[in-house]
């Protein structure tokens, strides 16, 4: 049977929706602001239509944040070097580990009240396991690097990115964005060359 396309009203609504909480969330001081209420608020829309759609709050970040992954992932799954799956293993898992905390630094609070959100456990956060199996799969194409080495090394390198890692570089170190850029550049750069 084929998948049901939603109706109109109700895919302009969830744009709505997603658009809003995006807009709160970039603004907000602490992700713990952005709640059901301001982004129905925001969005113009009946909370019951924001929790019919999204289940809860978790539901609503998970949408947003695939939202906004999906241009990063089909980069990584289809695009172009250094992202693309053309390049050589190490330089295409720095670019990807670049691309995510790129990604991290331009959404500080939405991936901070992600990773929040996996039972205060980044790494229950929903996009964390297609990041590790994305890096797994690069790191075990270096000569000499097996399934077990590639898998720890993914999770310890996708560690330098961890938004609360980030938001602390930013907030408490006074790195900025750029800084926080190079100094992770050069740890994995070293860690790679290994």
């Amino acid at each position: 049977m084929p998948e049901r396309r939603p109706r109109a009203d109700a895919a302009r609504n969830e744009k709505a929706v997603l658009d809003a909480a995006d807009e709160l969330f970039a603004r907000c001081a602490s992700p713990a602001e952005v709640t059901m209420a301001a982004v129905a608020t925001a969005a113009g829309v009946g909370k019951g239509t924001l929790f019919r759609r999204f289940g809860d709050r978790s539901g609503l970040l998970v949408a947003l944040m695939a939202a906004r992954l999906e241009p990063l992932s089909r980069q990584v799954e289809e695009g172009d070097p250094p992202l693309g799956p053309g390049t050589p293993p190490r330089e295409r898992a720095a670019a990807l580990l670049d691309a995510v905390l790129g990604f991290k630094l331009a959404n500080r609070h939405l991936s901070l009240a992600l990773e929040e959100f996996g039972s205060g456990s980044p790494y229950r956060a929903p996009h964390y396991e297609q990041w590790h199996r994305t890096l797994s799969d690069i790191l075990e194409r270096i000569p000499g690097w097996s399934a077990a080495e590639s898998a720890f090394a993914a999770d310890a390198l996708l560690a330098t990115v961890r938004a609360d890692l980030v938001e602390h570089l930013v907030t408490e170190r006074g790195l900025t964005p750029e800084q926080v850029r190079e100094r992770v550049a050069g740890f994995v750069a070293r860690v790679l060359a290994g």
